[in-house]
């Protein structure tokens, strides 16, 4: 029987956990508050994130890492990017456990790129786990939560550097709404989910200051040229990032009103503060504000142009009006595309 723990009760982590239940696999999901376990154990709902969902009745929830944990061969990733590392720190004993004992996989659903260090989140997970590559994996797609707990069709992308392990977890969360594919780019991966984050709120700004879909298509397409830049510089395959994980997840998030990176750039652009911007998310963790800053500093250290993320850090954290911002867009110089 493939049993997996899903640590992290936030929106994506609660969906996926359902997306795993759906599929077969015995789950067990991890809540940092007890009553969001609670709720999740006896009422099959997590009132707090998705409260209109009801969650296989089959899946369980604790407020205990260990218990969790405990004869898992698949663990799930699923909390804040910047907030990985300290986690994994107090997760780390029992889940290598899990890997010594049940040769179990690590999956990461955090996209972003950690402040400081620079490293991406399969990275980190090494770093503190002392996992090897092979063990670790990562999904990433157009893969919004709520859509995908009401069990609209999408797919993703699983990677993982060992083909077989990247199937074995494709078959484990494959169902009749959700459909993995599985890839060996990591770092493509990575890639493209940290930074379409940065390109949503770019396009949410647009969209918060009336303008309309020429400008937002015009983002979207460089902001994927951004992406590409960086990506291939780092060693990813161009191909993966005009797949799932590249374009798919780029437009997914730069659309839709229920991306939390849009709908944060949104308020900006209408002339909202940050502190308004965070409101109107409700208190949840829009990645890009903090992975704007991380992606620019890795984009400046491998030498690569990110004008739009540049763009997007300026308005976020050194004050720059969004008029400014983007006077500075349209003043650069042309050139070929």
């Amino acid at each position: 029987m493939t049993r997996a723990a899903v640590l992290g009760a936030g929106s994506w982590g609660t969906a996926f956990a359902k997306v795993l239940a759906d599929a077969g696999t015995e789950v067990t999901i991890w809540a940092r508050r007890p009553e969001v376990a609670e709720a999740i154990a006896t009422d099959h709902r997590n009132p707090f994130y998705l409260p209109d969902v009801a969650l296989p009745a089959g899946l369980s929830a604790t407020a205990d890492h260990a218990e969790a944990l405990d004869r898992a061969n698949i663990v799930v990733l699923a909390v804040p990017s910047q907030s990985l590392r300290g986690n994994l720190e107090h997760w780390k004993g029992a889940i290598a456990a899990a890997t010594t004992h049940h040769d179990a996989s690590l999956l990461s659903l955090a996209k972003g790129i950690e402040t400081g260090t620079l490293l991406r989140m399969s990275q980190v997970i090494g770093e503190v786990t002392g996992a090897d590559a092979d063990r670790i994996a990562v999904l990433s797609g157009p893969n919004l939560a709520k859509e995908i707990a009401g069990e609209q069709p999408a797919a993703t992308v699983i990677a993982c550097t060992d083909g077989s392990r990247a199937v074995a977890l494709q078959r484990a969360s494959a169902n009749g709404y959700f459909r993995p594919y599985t890839n060996t780019d990591v770092i493509g991966c990575e890639i493209g989910g940290a930074c379409k984050n940065v390109i949503a709120l770019a396009c949410g700004i647009a969209a918060g200051m009336g303008l309309g879909d020429n400008s937002i298509a015009s983002l979207i397409t460089r902001g994927l040229a951004e992406i590409i830049r960086l990506g291939v510089a780092l060693g990813a395959e161009p191909v993966t990032l005009a797949g799932l994980a590249g374009v798919g997840d780029l437009v997914a998030t730069c659309t839709s009103p229920l991306s939390r990176n849009r709908s944060f750039g949104h308020v900006l652009g209408a002339g909202g503060s940050m502190e308004a911007a965070q409101q109107a998310t409700h208190g949840q963790v829009a990645e890009g504000v903090k992975s704007c800053t991380s992606v620019r500093a890795l984009a400046a250290a491998t030498g690569v142009e990110m004008p739009l993320t540049e763009a997007v850090h300026q308005v976020c954290h050194e004050k720059m009006s969004v008029a400014e911002a983007v006077g500075n867009l349209l003043g650069r110089r042309i050139k070929p595309e």
